[in-house]
């Protein structure tokens, strides 16, 4: 096993994790609420739900290593959407009222990297589909 394939694997799953503990963030928060606060901004609030199941359920896949390819492409898209029609004002570093969209850069890099990254050997996605 080489270093890459070690710390591609250490990418993955901790971007899974941290796209999980968002998803259980708006569960905690109520999905009502996320729903009234992405209407408030004018996104239809209905997207709150795909949201926050994109968040859980790509983030538990991402940490098996299942679709990864699939799963990142989807946060890649997830996220552009969220710089563009909500942190783009906010800036980069955000401010008083919003944080920025640093982190969401970030994330579409590591998201993006998973998309063209070589298949871990340890991950479900190899040993189910022997990739």
């Amino acid at each position: 096993m080489t270093k890459l394939t070690v710390v591609s694997t250490i990418m993955r799953v901790v971007v899974g994790i941290l796209f999980l503990a968002h998803g259980i963030s708006k569960l905690q928060m109520g999905l009502g609420n996320v729903e009234g606060w992405f209407s408030s901004i004018g996104i239809p609030g209905g997207l709150a739900y795909a949201v926050a199941g994109l968040e859980l359920a790509g983030g538990i896949l991402l940490i098996a290593g299942l679709f990864t390819r699939y799963v990142s492409a989807l946060f890649v898209i997830m996220l552009i959407g969220a710089v563009f029609m909500v942190k783009l004002s906010a800036g980069l570093l955000g401010s008083n009222e919003m944080a920025g969209y640093e982190l969401d850069l970030i994330l579409i890099v590591a998201s993006l990297y998973l998309v063209v990254a070589e298949r871990s050997p340890l991950s479900a996605d190899h040993a189910f589909f022997k990739i």
